[in-house]
């Protein structure tokens, strides 16, 4: 058995050094060379961060919180009121001698602390009328914030489908101009052994420079559909941003039918823009009843405790009680009940019951016209899927005809049979059956998401489907 000996040279420590530098340095250049890579959006990231970081949603989550502030300050004035006062004075010349009662003209300081507190006993129920008006305007706001989420996300689902067209005519125009350069190539190759005319070449040159322009304006519009999705989300500048595309092929359509009177009849009792306006309908009715009350009388108790120093500056001023002795010994207190029966008060009480009223049947109108749109929203909806089914069924089956065609068009170009105007036409056709199919697909998609957004009105349930 032979045996082969392996040497190796002894390095300096110069050249080690040399070697170590080159290494890092190529690691250095091909790490700075190396793209980063972008994250693919779903559709569940795009909902998911819009929802936490869009500014119009977090404008109208301070609206609720606002709501509730209300709501706070509206218990609270029901609260007996508590108010400590002092004041502080020096007097020169005439003044009343709070001890004696007998007008002096002697320089004197005089201290005085007063506590105060009331309740409001009886106001025609205003307060609590209120405070239940107040409830619901926080009910209705926390269903205000619902709508706004719910408009955010309609919106996103909208703008990510865009992107999901715009993306499948991006790559059926990328097929159509690789079949070209596939021809294109071939056809060269037979022109140069003088199988085939160079005029065969230049006309299909100029298919493949007309599909090349068409894959460039689909490109652009693709990215134009994802840069209107990641406006619409807000991203900081600079944010790579790109969307993961789904399995399109693999999306099965459910075989359902969807009815009008049933999907309104879900929704109705679901989603939270009825629920808001007719919690801003509760409250107008509450605000009504808090107006009455400005026609009662109202009843207020009250008490307070009063304690005063006096004292006279000058000479020959005899002794006079301490500071803390007079605090004691003026001390004094009050009870006391107040009646006001309004008579006449400028119309004030008028004015608020006749607003309040009119807010109240505002509100009505309201509730009846958002219920008149929802039903017609819904109506068209479900008709648009179930016509939409349709339109799906006609142009899968179109395209799978217009498969086979181009399959039998391609191999007779090939073999000579037919002209380049036959090939292309023939591939512009398919071209339009893929894009019209993947429209009726994206449609229906969305158009059923949409219903199912309805009747449930979460939208994690709509991403798990």
């Amino acid at each position: 058995m032979a045996h082969h000996l392996v040497y190796f040279k002894k390095t300096s420590p110069i050249e080690m050094k040399r070697i170590t530098l080159t290494i890092i340095s190529f690691f250095i250049i091909c790490s700075r060379e190396l793209p980063a890579q972008t994250k693919a959006w779903t559709l569940e990231d795009c909902i998911n961060y819009a929802v936490e970081n869009n500014i119009q949603l977090q404008r109208q989550k301070l609206l609720t919180n606002e709501a509730e502030v209300d709501l706070t300050k509206a218990r609270l004035s029901t609260l007996p009121s508590l108010n400590l006062g002092s004041d502080a004075s020096i007097r020169f010349g005439r003044s009343v001698d709070p001890v004696t009662n007998l007008i002096t003209f002697k320089q004197n300081i005089s201290n005085s602390f007063s506590l105060n507190s009331s309740f409001q006993l009886f106001s025609g129920f205003a307060g609590l009328n209120t405070i239940s008006a107040s409830k619901f305007m926080l009910k209705a706001g926390i269903e205000s914030e619902k709508v706004a989420r719910n408009t955010l996300i309609i919106n996103i689902l909208g703008a990510y489908y865009q992107v999901l067209y715009a993306k499948g005519l991006e790559n059926a125009a990328k097929k159509q101009l690789d079949l070209s350069e596939k021809q294109l190539f071939r056809i060269e190759k037979t022109v140069e052994t003088g199988r085939e005319p160079v005029a065969r070449k230049y006309e299909m040159e100029s298919r493949a420079s007309d599909d090349r322009l068409s894959f460039t304006v689909a490109r652009n519009n693709a990215s134009k559909a994802v840069t209107s999705l990641k406006q619409l989300l807000q991203l900081e500048p600079g944010t790579e941003f790109d969307v993961l595309m789904p399995e399109l092929e693999d999306t099965l359509i459910p075989d359902v039918r969807y009815n009008t009177d049933s999907v309104y009849n879900i929704a109705s009792q679901t989603l939270p823009r009825l629920k808001a306006i007719n919690y801003e309908l509760m409250a107008s009715r509450k605000q009504v009843a808090a107006a009455w009350g400005g026609f009662f009388p109202s009843i207020q108790a009250g008490g307070s405790l009063f304690t005063g120093f006096y004292k006279v500056i000058g000479e020959g001023v005899g002794d006079q009680a301490s500071f803390s002795s007079q605090l004691k010994n003026n001390n004094s207190q009050a009870l006391g009940v107040s009646l006001n029966i309004p008579l006449f008060n400028n119309y004030t009480a008028g004015r608020n019951l006749r607003m309040a009223r009119l807010r109240k049947q505002d509100n009505e109108l309201k509730l009846q016209l958002e219920k008149n749109a929802l039903y017609t929203e819904i109506e068209n909806a479900c008709l648009d899927y179930n016509r939409g089914k349709d339109e799906y069924s006609a142009a899968a089956s179109n395209l799978e005809y217009n498969k086979k065609s181009f399959d039998a068009v391609e191999k007779k170009f090939e073999a000579g049979i037919i002209d380049v105007i036959e090939y292309s036409t023939a591939k512009t056709t398919l071209f339009r059956a893929q894009t019209e199919e993947l429209r009726t697909k994206l449609q229906l998609i969305i158009r059923q998401l949409t219903i199912q957004f309805y009747t449930t009105g979460e939208y994690e349930k709509l991403i798990n489907k």
